[in-house]
């Protein structure tokens, strides 16, 4: 950027989230970037209600906003709702790690002065500084660097983050939280987390019977109890993988639409493994440190994979993977083909080669 465009200093700033889990978890290098580069600046995340949780026990925020407007279109009134409240905190930034056309609307209607995001959703006339998207190998391909590419771009680092590693803070104070938390519905630690689902589509899912399978061999090697998360939609899904662990005479309980995010970041800290596919869960448990094993199968782990020193990825190589597709159109082999074995020797491994929990 030429030293007649530098970016001013700036003493409140408005970042607007990613609206999935997942990404939300990625951006944290850029979100601490952020901190590091306006180190006594006031940041306020403006996030989805399912997200915001994420963000409130982080040293990097000063203030968590909830986003309760629909999305899209509708809801022009609450909109222009939204947009009076955050012109009343006078912001002199906002940036937008969300690529949405709404996002930057919402920043333009708040009268906010400076506008940073990609340009993207056709949305670029709204932008003080439409940032132009990183072309296929200009940047690593893991998406934790497309969010710090829009901070470098903008010029808003001194230098580039190299090593970007996301983590989540205050592990220890989650993991004693969570413990307790386990405690009361009778799973006492060490404990193995599980997430069968995955919000992008059934593609993403490995067997419920790979997971009860896994989760019960492990369980019996390590005397564990199992807590099993999902979300309210995937409640039955969640109790056929409960319900094939607890057969085996092994302490579990079905989580499934009954924890807050919050709750579910303790919980997760407190587990001593987590077995899981692509998914939100994923990213979390992987940012707390846990020891994390995830089936990946129509994604790219390259891309969207977790980052953490103690993550290891499952996949079978097939002519067809990654397909990136919602649904599978065939039999979906990238994922019957994966065995309850692989995963059971590749958790003993980990745990074998971990002597901090």
């Amino acid at each position: 950027m030429p030293p007649s465009r530098k970016l001013p200093e700036f003493s409140r700033i408005l970042v607007r989230a990613t609206n999935w889990v997942g990404d939300a978890v990625m951006s944290l290098p850029a979100l601490q970037a952020v901190r590091a580069r306006f180190p006594k600046a006031h940041i306020a995340i403006l996030a989805r209600p399912w997200v915001a949780d994420l963000y409130a026990q982080e040293s990097f925020v000063n203030q968590v906003i909830s986003l309760t407007t629909s999305r899209g279109a509708s809801d022009p009134g609450g909109k222009w709702h939204a947009a009076r409240l955050l012109r009343k905190e006078q912001f002199d930034c906002a940036i937008l790690l969300q690529n949405a056309f709404e996002a930057a609307l919402l920043a333009w209607m708040a009268a906010i002065p400076r506008r940073i995001g990609y340009a993207r959703d056709g949305r670029g006339w709204l932008l003080t500084d439409p940032i132009p998207v990183p072309l296929p190998g200009e940047i690593p391909r893991h998406e934790r660097f497309y969010y710090l590419a829009l901070l470098e771009r903008a010029g808003l680092l001194d230098a580039p983050v190299k090593d970007p590693v996301v983590a989540l803070s205050r592990v220890v104070e989650l993991r004693d939280s969570g413990r307790r938390r386990l405690a009361g519905f009778s799973l006492d630690a060490p404990t193995i987390g599980v997430s069968p689902g995955a919000a992008y589509g059934g593609a993403k899912r490995w067997t419920p019977e790979g997971f009860a399978e896994s989760a019960s061999r492990l369980a019996e090697e390590k005397l564990a109890s199992v807590a099993v998360f999902g979300s309210q939609s995937e409640r039955g899904l969640c109790e056929t993988v409960a319900a094939g662990i607890a057969v085996r005479g092994i302490p579990v309980h079905n989580f499934a639409g009954e924890t807050l995010l919050s709750e579910f970041i303790e919980m997760a800290a407190a587990c001593s493994l987590y077995l899981t596919n692509d998914s939100g869960a994923m990213h979390i448990a992987s940012a707390l440190d846990v020891p994390t094993v995830a089936v990946f199968g129509p994604t790219d782990e390259t891309a969207t994979g977790p980052s953490g020193a103690r993550a290891a990825v499952i996949r079978e190589r097939v002519e067809c993977s990654p397909c990136l597709l919602r649904e599978c159109p065939i039999d979906h082999r990238c994922m019957t083909r994966v065995s309850a074995d692989r995963i059971v020797e590749t958790a003993l491994a980990m745990l074998g080669s971990d002597a901090r929990r």
